[in-house]
């Protein structure tokens, strides 16, 4: 058995090299810190250079305000800051560090340079630090601002060394990160080499033009043809940035990009929140890319919840989370035939168009005994089982369509049905291909939620209660919403510490599994989720509903029917995508048809 020593203080040195494995886990986090550094000194460019991954060599110089010569021995001892005073001053914290242990963490593993001008000084200093010793100041030949290089990192900590991966691995994750910086400070020019050999360089975004040529240059063309501008503002928080349109969807998660007050975050309630907002136009597994900014006031946000400051903790959780919700749900609503989908060029949509005015919107449940309640109330029906005169549809008895060719028709005029499945209509530029049962779907969903959300708190008494088992700080938190639960249609009652009783459910969901659905939901509302976990299971069954509900392949639509559903479309939110993130249409210029068929050559 081995003996413990007896109790000492570890030697200064030791403790900064332990306690920079909270801050330096690779190269890529020194350069986060030592550019969050620059950005805090009001640098309006920064160079980035690394050599074997970073591990061999990291350079980074900016032009901010500089140190006077005094302060860079003290910039290299632990907790020394310029940025924060008092407890109160944490609590509102403004600049992206603060803690004071950027750099003598850094010093405490590699060797470490650190020069600096101070504006409008005449001469220059500069200092190094190793193994925790920091060397005498001396003069050097450097213009405003400072500059830090680290090498060897990790040469005094081998079991921390080894850790590395290859060259190629560390360099790419140098790469990811500086091109998160790239996106988190438009106003910051940025630089950044590899080996001598330039990867990055982006110059000051002064307007559109300019923020679209960044997007581009860190994101690629792709990015910026699919996405769409979004700002959305509501008290003291603002949503800015880009989104996907649903039809431009990843496989993965890695182009989800979040920067709170300008900061870099991995934050998972910000990012459900937009999972959340992208339900109804993503099917399953995939992605939405996006690049959002949120502003909030810095009062209202905790950033010392981890020690990469990559997590955060909002006061108010739930108005966040439903503000960027909200916000990403209005924006995608937009994405309509017809409607201007983003101030970025897009491909997926047809723009600026306007909408009809010559036709009046069909009437689903006017023209159908496949009506909207009737598919709320039969939930349980199929699509097989339906009598034939109640076939889902719809689009039966149009008449008297007005064909005014001069009045806005975004999706064109139909003039054919191809193989039973695709509508083929004309406009100015060309040919539009919609997809009939992917269209209808779309337009069945959106009514059944807008009837659905008007009568929702409709409540079916159980026979019996149901016990539902959860653990007594969830069962706690959910009769906190106890009002919210009862508008949606639960009632709901203690039993014991972590035994909650069910009596009632909302009249939709009343044939499932009612104990799974409140324990998956009660568990939801503490991930932050709340009771958006339930209207994600309403809306689900109602898009199956709709699917069932819209016309199917085969069905041979008359020129009159076509319009209708054309026209109708035009006025359904969402109508670019069905329920399951499908494109509803595509469209074919005449450019590309005269291509095709070798005109005008």
């Amino acid at each position: 058995m081995r003996w413990l020593m007896g109790i000492q203080i570890l030697p200064s040195h030791l403790v900064d090299q332990i306690a920079a494995g909270e801050v330096v886990e690779r190269p890529a986090s020194v350069i986060k810190e030592l550019v969050e550094n620059a950005l805090d000194a009001g640098a309006s460019r920064i160079e980035i250079e690394i050599e074997a991954g970073g591990a061999g060599l990291i350079r980074v110089a900016d032009n901010g305000h500089g140190m006077p010569a005094g302060e860079l021995s003290l910039a290299l001892t632990r907790h020394a800051t310029s940025k924060i005073a008092s407890l109160d001053d944490l609590a509102a914290v403004a600049t992206l560090g603060f803690r004071g242990e950027a750099l003598p963490s850094i010093a405490a593993v590699a060797r470490l340079r650190l020069a600096s001008r101070l504006r409008g000084a005449d001469t220059a200093n500069e200092i190094t630090a190793q193994d925790g010793r920091i060397g005498a100041l001396r003069p050097s030949a450097l213009p405003e601002g400072t500059l830090v290089e680290v090498r060897d990192l990790f040469f005094n900590v081998p079991a921390r060394r080894r850790f590395l991966r290859t060259e190629t691995t560390e360099a790419t994750q140098v790469a990811r990160m500086v091109e998160r910086l790239a996106l988190s400070r438009t106003d910051v020019a940025l630089r950044y080499a590899s080996n001598g050999r330039e990867q990055l360089r982006v110059a000051v975004a002064a307007d559109a033009s300019g923020h679209q040529q960044r997007l581009q240059r860190v994101l690629g063309e792709d990015f910026v043809a699919g996405c769409m501008e979004i700002d959305e503002a509501a008290g003291p928080l603002r949503l800015s940035g880009w989104i996907s349109q649903p039809t431009f969807s990843r496989a993965t998660s890695d182009l989800n990009h979040w920067f709170v007050n300008g900061r870099a975050v991995r934050d998972k309630l910000l990012m459900n929140a937009v999972r959340l907002g992208y339900r109804d136009v993503l099917y399953g597994g995939r992605h939405p890319a996006y690049v959002l900014h949120l502003s909030i006031d810095p009062g209202e946000v905790d950033v010392n919840a981890h020690p990469a400051k990559q997590e955060l903790r909002f006061r108010e959780s739930r108005a966040v989370h439903d503000f960027i919700l909200r916000a990403v749900t209005r924006r995608l609503a937009a994405t309509r035939p017809g409607q201007q989908a983003s101030a970025v060029d897009t491909r997926s949509t047809l723009q600026g168009q306007g909408q009809p005015q010559h036709s009046r919107p069909f009437d689903f449940r006017a023209h159908s005994p496949w009506s909207v309640r009737d598919a709320l109330d039969g939930a349980g029906r199929t699509h097989d089982a339906l009598p034939a005169t109640a076939q889902p549809h719809a689009l039966k008895g149009i008449t008297d369509i007005a064909a005014d060719e001069s009045a806005p028709r975004p999706l064109g005029t139909p003039i054919a049905q191809l193989h039973g499945i695709y509508i083929l209509a004309q406009d100015a530029q060309g040919l539009v291909l919609v997809d009939m049962h992917a269209g209808h779907e779309r337009v069945l969903y959106e009514k059944m939620k807008a009837d659905h959300a008007a009568r929702r708190a409709d409540a079916q008494h159980l026979l019996e209660p149901v016990t539902v088992e959860l653990p007594a700080a969830v069962l706690d938190r959910v009769l906190e919403d106890s009002e919210e639960w009862s508008r949606c249609g639960f009632e709901l009652s203690r039993l014991a510490p972590d035994r909650l009783a069910v009596r009632s459910v909302p009249a939709l969901l009343a044939r499932q599994d009612v104990a799974q659905l409140v324990r998956d939901t009660a568990l939801a509302v503490v991930e932050d989720e709340g009771i958006h976990h339930l209207e994600g299971a309403e809306h689900h069954l109602l898009a199956t509903l709709a699917c069932r509900g819209a016309v199917h392949g085969g069905r041979r639509l008359s020129l009159p029917e076509m319009d209708a559903l054309l026209r109708q479309m035009e006025q359904t939110e969402r109508a670019s995508q069905c329920n399951h993130g499908r494109p509803t249409f595509a469209r074919v210029a005449l450019a590309e048809l005269d291509r095709l068929f070798l005109r005008g050559r």
